[in-house]
């Protein structure tokens, strides 16, 4: 590949640390008040962005104007009753917030179910392709279905098993279990929490499951999905169990084994709420440096600019700030729209975009997915950001999702030229990859890197790096001590961003690169089908 080869021996602009502490620290000021969409700071927020892609030298990326509007409905819990099951040992309430949240995707002023059958279905998971199915032989219309988090071999150690053992597939995500259970017409479906296959505590789906949520405004107004959606805690499971005669963890271990049939537990629930409905556009940050010769052709850099805004109060304070989520990716954004622009044009156009919503499950990426300005089938693709290395530099550089696209092999020379090696992901039962923007460009077959820093750091190793990643995701993720702190360590960003700068460079310079999916994944027939139609 004699350009990429070219593009890496060529000196890349640097990446600024200047940018990235004063944007980082700017958009994750409290004035920005945790930057929620479709409240007065989103304005804010989104003007500070276009000046800064303004002065990064990017022209506007939509039809003349830097942003396109995401149509979006907040829907707003109130008069949370308590989940009730009856109809075992002893009744078992459980309480708003600290045993179980509940909400809806549908746009309704009441939901409610009442004395509703509960079935366990096990992980929740349809997927012919493996032969597994845990609504096989079970009706659930009209009844409420408790669901275990992850996928049934997640405590596998190893990649081996139906759905990859330890690295957590689309099956085991929350969207999707609560998706399958709309298929299959339940009126309610509960997923226990359990910490370790969740991969975050408690307290991270109390912050974001309680107050406005936030969901597409679309046609239909979502009546297709279950009344009540929630979570309960694993403890609160277990007594739900007990009052019905089960065993919570042998239901549990039996639900891991293929050929698991759902169990009805004799049990009836009822749960209620009013919702409070609001309907308002938020946007997508839009700029573009148009390309040279192939200016229909494009390269994707994303990054979400949105947090909670406010949530639970530590110490007094209810904003949640997120700085590092996701402040310093957008911080990232507007230094690699920096560094390219210096740079000039390149034979593609190289879009930057700052996506809303991502901590709504990904809305304002998939409504642009779905709405694309620059067609998908001529995306060639690009780079995700969601969180820098604040924490030094790394030796390694992890694939998020590895093994699924040709966009792998085209960024490892540059990890190379820095003295690094490709890492293994620490954490695959986090499911990181379909936690992400990139997700939703990858459903609909543009390849996207997931990538960044490893754990094992130049300063500290292993130990440290694994350290300072749990540490965050114990004390400060979707919580208020999400802040900037002036003592970060950048130099593992710029590394990494020189990553993103190097790769995002080549894709837009050699106009011979259409990286596709690896022939296993399950991206690639729409690719193929979208670049024959493109060409």
């Amino acid at each position: 590949m004699p350009l990429a080869a070219q593009t890496r021996s060529a000196p890349a602009p640097a990446i600024s640390v200047e940018t990235l502490k004063a944007v980082t620290q700017e958009l994750s000021s409290d004035a920005y008040e945790g930057r929620a969409p479709t409240t007065p700071a989103e304005d804010k927020t989104v003007a500070y962005i276009v000046k800064r892609f303004q002065a990064a030298g990017l022209k506007p990326g939509n039809k003349g104007g830097w942003t396109q509007d995401v149509p979006m409905v907040e829907l707003t819990a109130a008069n949370v009753a308590p989940y009730v099951f009856t109809g075992g040992k002893a009744p078992v309430s459980l309480a708003y917030r600290t045993d179980m949240v509940a909400g809806t995707y549908r746009v309704a002023p009441r939901s409610a179910v009442a004395n509703s059958d509960v079935v366990f279905v096990g992980y929740g998971v349809t997927a012919p392709e493996k032969g597994w199915d845990d609504y096989a032989g079970v009706d659930v219309k009209g009844k409420t279905v408790v669901i275990l988090i992850n996928d049934p071999d997640w405590q596998t150690m190893s990649r081996d098993g139906p759905f990859e053992g330890r690295a957590m597939t689309w099956y085991g995500r929350w969207p999707y279990k609560f998706e399958n259970a709309a298929k299959h017409g339940a009126a309610a479906a509960i997923i226990v929490h359990d910490t370790e296959p969740a991969a975050y505590p408690w307290a991270v789906v109390q912050s974001s499951w309680t107050g406005p949520q936030l969901e597409l405004d679309e046609k239909g107004d979502h009546l297709d999905q279950s009344q009540v959606i929630g979570w309960i805690q694993k403890g609160a499971a277990e007594r739900v169990f007990a009052s019905a005669g089960k065993d919570y963890a042998a239901l549990a271990a039996a639900a891991r084994v293929k050929g698991f049939k759902a169990v009805p537990l004799g049990l009836k629930m009822s749960a209620s709420f009013d919702t409070a409905i609001r309907r308002q556009a938020s946007k997508n940050v839009i700029g573009v440096l148009p390309g040279t010769t192939a200016p229909g052709d494009t390269v994707l850099y994303t990054a979400h600019w949105d947090h909670l805004g406010r949530c639970d109060a530590v110490d007094g304070d209810d904003i949640c700030n997120g700085a590092l989520d996701n402040a310093s990716g957008v911080a990232g954004l507007v230094a690699l729209a920096e560094a390219q622009a210096k740079a000039g044009p390149a034979k593609r156009s190289i879009a930057f975009m700052a996506v809303t919503a991502e901590e709504s499950g990904l809305l304002g990426s998939r409504y642009y997915a779905e709405h694309p300005i620059y067609p998908l089938a001529r995306t060639v693709g690009g780079v995700n950001m969601d969180g820098l290395n604040i924490n030094g530099r790394a030796k390694d550089f992890v694939l998020v999702g590895a093994g699924k696209s040709e966009i792998e092999d085209l960024v490892k020379p540059f990890v190379t030229a820095q003295g690094r090696v490709i890492g293994t992901e620490a954490n695959p039962e986090r499911g990181s990859y379909y936690r992400s923007d990139h997700f939703s460009f990858a459903k609909l077959g543009v390849p996207m890197l997931d990538g960044g820093s490893g754990e094992d750091l130049v300063v500290g190793g292993t130990a440290a790096g694994h350290a300072a990643r749990e540490d965050y995701v114990a004390h400060r993720y979707h919580k208020p001590q999400d802040q900037y702190d002036a003592s970060w360590n950048w130099s593992g960003a710029i590394e990494d961003l020189t990553i993103y700068y190097g790769l995002g460079r080549t894709l837009a310079d050699d106009t011979t690169l259409w990286p596709n999916w690896y022939k296993t994944a399950e991206f690639r027939t729409i690719r193929d089908r979208d670049r024959a139609g493109a060409k």
